[in-house]
């Protein structure tokens, strides 16, 4: 796991070394390992390393060449789980490396830019083909790792993450007003358009062709295959899953250095540690976390269950009020792509302490949920007519009063109507339709940057196996009646779950994740409220009298609405008006 940068000039002049300097200091935090740079024909690259696989020769830029004389450079973000089997399918090619990212290289070499078609993983990769001249940029079909490019003055640049194009002087740090919206009714921004203005998210599964510093090429990698549902017995669906998953988990615990896992107690987590515990001869460490003296439900209680039953090493993780107040502005620092997700902060927080036990990689759940049915609004959408809700029909900010500009006079969900629209148009099932938008936008663009961000905060990759091409392909086919069946969402996940591993009762109905932010916003609010309203991201979006007077109001109903604004006003001073968090959330806010 790694940070990439780099950029093409439009005219072939060589991109200077301090560029490509200041945009590996700002990914520095991705790749403490080492750094390795590449320059030659107008083409520059950068890439931050994080030693994961191959800790000895696996430095990048990795070269290889083809048929011509010059050769071909990449660097990478990610891991390829299947590099082991690419290896053995490409005799004559001589390897350089063990790394699971000289593979792709090669494969590039031989078939172009369909080389991606045969990856099983997930990765951000740049490829520098001087031969023809070409930069090659291409992201995984789910988007779990990210990629962001901008037309900038002399070409087009590139960079893991758009702080990078920022600090590098590449971009200027203007607000997008389109994607301010979205983030303000959705938790997150849909589509291309990032919070930047001029800076572009490569889409998931999408590989771009630039040359002479413009965009030339562009074709895409479906994530899910656009296919009915196909009948199943029940007994073979569960022989099925426990193949395709085990094989799964298997590919995610390649590694040359020790990994652990993040465990809530809910399904999707507590079927990795089923087969992990299975795969693992030594006892599966599992970070759970939980919230001391507050209303929500707490976890770990059931978490520790859970582990004991599967013989894992289990670390509790407390999540306080003062972790809230002290690690927010730190949290939305980190989040240059903002994804306003409050389980931003156990998410932080167990990373956080990953890395003080020296792990590097951990297994997590995200993605079970979308690609097995197992959240609520999916159940509703499918009600029949007039009962069934629109998904995201209602903005969070909506009906307060609090936005300058009606949300109906706002385009803030174009983007979810957009993906609905083209999920109609496949011939899926209403509930496939509905697995599919989540899967174009609110799982890359929310929940995948919450956990790349939070993670490569303190240097930890996270994988997730759930989000895998052969995972989904036997998921998405699953009849309607296996991923939803009374009133339970991942229905064949938890059969599934109840043979291998009973003790998670995986056919209770349990209350869904919650972060207590409400609560403790709550408690500071008359105090908070004035230092939010007073902030000028929050000023130009909204009626600074009507914020206060929610936070006043003890936050009451909206919790979810306070905490958006607050995140808001921390992320508009780090990322656009360029100021450094200065101490706790009071403290930062209090600081012109």
């Amino acid at each position: 796991m790694c940070g990439i940068a780099g950029i093409m000039t439009s005219d072939g002049s060589a991109p200077g070394t301090d560029l490509l300097e200041r945009m590996g200091d700002a990914l520095s935090h991705r790749g403490p390992d080492g750094r390795g740079r590449h320059v030659r024909n107008g083409v520059g690259l950068v890439q931050t390393r994080l030693a994961i696989i191959d800790l000895r020769t696996g430095d990048q830029p990795i070269y290889a060449k083809g048929r011509g004389e010059e050769a071909s450079a990449l660097v990478a973000n990610g891991e390829i789980y299947n590099y082991l089997e690419l290896r053995d399918g490409l005799a004559g090619r001589e390897f350089a490396t063990r790394s699971d990212c000289e593979p792709p290289l090669h494969l590039y070499l031989s078939e172009g830019a369909e080389f991606v078609e045969r990856l099983r993983g997930m990765y951000a990769i740049a490829i520098h083909d001087p031969g023809s001249n070409r930069l090659v940029l291409a992201r995984d079909p789910f988007g779990i790792k990210p990629l962001y490019f901008a037309s900038v003055a002399n070409g087009v640049a590139f960079a893991s993450e758009p702080q990078a194009l920022a600090a590098a002087g590449l971009v200027k740090p203007e607000l997008n007003p389109t994607a301010r919206d979205q983030l303000l009714q959705l938790q997150f921004s849909t589509g291309r358009g990032t919070a930047f203005r001029g800076v572009e998210r490569i889409l998931p599964g999408e590989t771009v062709v630039i040359e002479a510093g413009r965009l030339v090429e562009e074709r895409r990698l479906a994530a899910l295959p656009r296919l009915a549902p196909m009948p199943m017995p029940t007994e073979q669906a569960i022989r099925e899953l426990d193949g395709v998953l085990t094989e799964s988990v298997d590919f995610h615990q390649r590694s040359d250095v020790p990994y652990a896992m993040f465990l809530s107690g809910g399904i999707d987590s507590s079927a990795l540690l089923a087969i992990m515990a299975r795969l693992n001869e030594r006892p599966v460490r599992a970070y759970t976390a939980g919230f001391p003296g507050t209303a929500v439900p707490d976890e770990r209680l059931h978490a520790r269950e859970v582990a004991r039953a599967a013989g894992a090493e289990h670390v509790e993780v407390e999540v306080t009020e003062a972790d809230f107040w002290a690690l927010t502005p730190r949290i939305a620092a980190a989040l240059d792509d903002p994804a306003a997700d409050y389980a931003v902060l156990p998410t932080f927080k167990l990373a956080q302490a990953a890395r003080a036990d020296g792990l590097k990689v951990v297994l997590c759940g995200e993605g079970g949920d979308e690609l097995f049915a197992g959240y609520g609004r999916y159940r509703t959408a499918r009600r029949p007519r007039p009962f069934a809700r629109r998904m995201r029909g209602k903005g969070i900010l909506e009906g307060l009063g609090i936005l300058r500009v009606p949300p109906k006079e706002r385009v803030w969900r174009a983007g979810i109507a957009a993906a609905e629209e083209q999920g109609a148009d496949q011939g899926l099932t209403r509930l496939q339709t509905l697995q599919a938008v989540d899967c174009a936008d609110w799982l890359p663009h929310d929940l995948l940057i919450k956990l790349d961000r939070c993670l490569m905060a303190h240097g930890v990759e996270g994988r997730v196996p759930f989000l895998d091409r052969e995972v989904a392909r036997f998921a998405f086919r699953l009849p309607d009646d296996l991923k939803i069946k009374g009133g339970l969402g991942k229905w064949i996940l938890r059969k599934w779950l109840e043979k291998a591993l009973p003790e998670a009762r995986p056919l209770q109905r349990k209350r869904g994740f919650t972060v207590p932010v409400g609560e403790w916003i709550a408690r500071r609010g008359g105090e908070l409220g004035h230092l939010v309203a007073a902030q000028p991201g929050i000023q130009e979006a909204c009626h600074p009298d009507k914020v206060e007077r929610l936070f006043a109001s003890g936050v009451g109903k909206h919790p979810l609405a306070a905490w958006l604004l607050l995140f808001f006003a921390l992320w508009h001073r780090r990322h656009i008006l360029g100021l450094e968090p200065q101490g706790d959330v009071f403290e930062t806010l209090a600081t012109g």
